[in-house]
C-alpha cells in the first residue's frame, strides 16, 4: 500500500514544484486538497500532510474564516506529533496551532538568499541549503512555537524554520519553487504585490536564473533526507 501525502494548497501555482517528485519516489500517493474548497479530511489519516503558501494570513480571518479552520484542524494532528510540513503560509498556520504568535514585518521578504543555520539547523536536513540561496516571500513572521527549535534566520527574519520533533517541520521560505520557467507564474500571479512592495520582477527572474537549478537540487536533497527520517 502507498503512504498518503495529503497536499492542502491555497493558490494554484504555488504548488509542490521540485518537491513532487521526491514525495512520489519515496513512495507516497499525492492526495490534493483545495483549500477552503474540498472538505478537510480526519487530520490524523493521511500519512503525512504538506500545507503550502498562499497570499493570505493567519491574521486574515475576519476576511478568511478557513485560516481559523485549518489551524484548529491542524491541532490534534501536530499534538499527536503526525508529520507535517509547513511553507510560508503553511508554516505559520502551523505556528498559530502550536499557539505562537505570527506578526506582520517591518518590510515584505522577497528575494534570493542564503540561510544563517542554527547549530540544529546545521545538524538536520537544512545542511543541504547551506549555502544556497533559497526564495523567500512573505510579509509576515512567526516566532518559535513553545518546544520547537529554531532551525534557521536571514538578516530580515531570525525565525525561518522550526522543528518539534523529527515529524513537524516549518519552513519560512520556499525551497520548492524558484525554478525558470515555472517561476514564471509567481511573478505573473504576485504582479499587484510586488509593485506595491517596490520589486522589480527583472530583478527576481534574474536571480531565479542565477540560483533556480541550485534550489531545485539542495531543496530536493532536504526533503528527501527529512522524509528518510520521519518516525515509522
Amino acid at each position: 500500500m502507498p503512504k498518503s501525502a495529503l497536499i492542502l494548497r491555497h493558490l494554484a501555482f504555488e504548488d509542490l514544484g521540485s518537491f513532487a517528485p521526491v514525495l512520489e519516489e519515496e513512495g507516497y500517493r499525492l492526495i490534493d486538497s483545495e483549500a477552503g474548497v474540498d472538505p478537510l479530511p480526519d487530520p490524523l489519516d493521511a500519512d503525512l500532510v504538506v500545507v503550502l503558501g498562499g497570499p493570505i494570513g493567519v491574521n486574515d480571518a475576519a476576511a478568511y474564516p478557513l485560516m481559523v479552520a485549518e489551524r484548529d484542524w491542524l491541532a490534534p494532528r501536530l499534538a499527536a506529533r503526525r508529520p507535517t510540513l509547513g511553507i510560508c503560509l503553511g508554516a505559520q498556520i502551523m505556528a498559530s496551532a502550536l499557539g505562537a504568535r505570527v506578526a506582520p514585518m517591518s518590510r515584505k521578504e522577497i528575494g534570493f538568499s542564503t540561510l544563517t543555520l542554527t547549530e540544529a539547523g546545521k545538524g538536520g536536513p537544512l545542511d543541504h541549503l547551506a549555502d544556497t540561496p533559497v526564495l523567500h516571500w512573505h510579509g509576515e513572521a512567526f516566532e518559535t512555537p513553545v518546544g520547537a527549535e529554531n532551525l534557521a534566520a536571514t538578516s530580515a527574519c531570525a525565525t525561518q524554520a522550526f522543528a518539534m520533533g523529527p515529524a513537524i517541520l516549518g519552513l519560512q521560505f520556499h525551497p520548492e519553487a524558484g525554478e525558470l520557467p515555472a517561476f514564471e507564474r509567481w511573478l505573473i500571479g504576485h504582479s499587484v504585490e510586488l509593485a506595491g512592495a517596490g520589486v522589480d520582477p527583472a530583478d527576481l527572474r534574474r536571480a531565479a536564473s542565477a540560483h533556480g537549478a541550485a534550489l531545485r537540487d539542495a531543496g530536493q536533497s532536504m526533503l528527501s533526507a527529512w522524509l528518510q527520517d520521519l518516525p515509522t
